[in-house]
């Protein structure tokens, strides 16, 4: 029995794959914030006769990330598949930040994939095909990491701090692929496009109903968005960093994948988690 633990995996895009993974048999751990919707998919997989097992977790916390790591590496000595989809858009307002200090879409949707990635790595190594899948932005040219101002302090804005923490990611899955070459983890950065999730209850209106009126016409449906991603996660590639969007593989050259980039942002990364 395969275990795949998805961050996210109570909603939207990592509900359908955590579904899908349940129908294969998988034991799927689902990472999220809301009991609710925790209890929901519990009693989905028990209608499925699958085992599923429900973590909550606040990832906006580094101390909280670090915490399920160290019980998921003790609970699960293999993990199969990583999947990254944990997210929460800040589009409008004022700067936020964690009860640590970190920007809040800094530390959600990257430092907290940063933590899980590497520190579920010994586990993820110890499986036959191990995958990890970090699902974000790869190949939207927009956005860029603010290197002397990565907490944002400076000229705020929600959408530049999302687009930063896309481009983070991006980053993120070439420095994993160099540092653990070698160690058979294959590590997949990718873009589903425009998919028809909930994300737009989390906006306010107006931008709320103009968000679901491009959906209703532009998204693609959950089960649909999937299929190509189980693909790579059911057969990932060789090489330990690719980057897709959608069926189509991208070009690594460019800055948005440059090695020496990635291994600096991994560095500092590594400083501002040790203080």
């Amino acid at each position: 029995m395969q275990t795949v633990i998805i961050t996210g995996g109570t909603d939207g895009l990592g509900k359908g794959l955590a579904l899908h993974h349940l129908r294969q048999g998988a034991h799927v751990v689902a990472l999220g914030s809301t009991a609710g919707k925790g209890e929901a998919l519990l009693a989905q997989a028990e209608a499925l006769a699958g085992r599923a097992t429900f973590v909550r977790a606040d990832l906006t916390s580094l101390a909280a990330c670090r915490g399920v790591v160290e019980r998921l590496a003790a609970d699960h000595p293999v993990v199969d598949k990583l999947i990254l989809c944990a997210q929460r858009y800040r589009l409008l307002g004022g700067r936020a930040t964690t009860g640590e200090g970190f920007e809040h879409s800094f530390a959600l949707a990257y430092l907290s994939r940063f933590v899980l990635s590497h520190g579920l790595h010994d586990v993820l190594r110890a499986a036959r095909r191990p995958v990890v899948m970090n699902v974000g932005t790869p190949g939207v040219p927009l956005g860029r990491i603010h290197w002397d101002d990565l907490q944002l302090t400076r000229a705020y804005s929600g959408a530049k701090a999302t687009l930063q923490s896309f481009r983070a990611n991006d980053l993120l899955g070439v420095a994993f692929g160099v540092l653990h070459a070698g160690s058979g983890v294959s590590y997949v950065g990718y873009n589903p496009g425009v998919v028809s999730t909930g994300m737009p209850a989390s906006l306010p209106q107006p931008l709320r109903a103009a968000t679901r009126a491009f959906f209703t016409v532009f998204a693609t449906s959950v089960p649909k968005a999937i299929e190509p991603m189980t693909v790579l996660l059911d057969d990932p590639p060789a090489e330990p960093f690719t980057a897709h969007w959608g069926r189509r593989r991208l070009p690594l050259d460019g800055r948005a994948f440059d090695r020496d980039d990635a291994l600096r942002l991994h560095e500092l990364t590594q400083e501002l988690i040790s203080r």
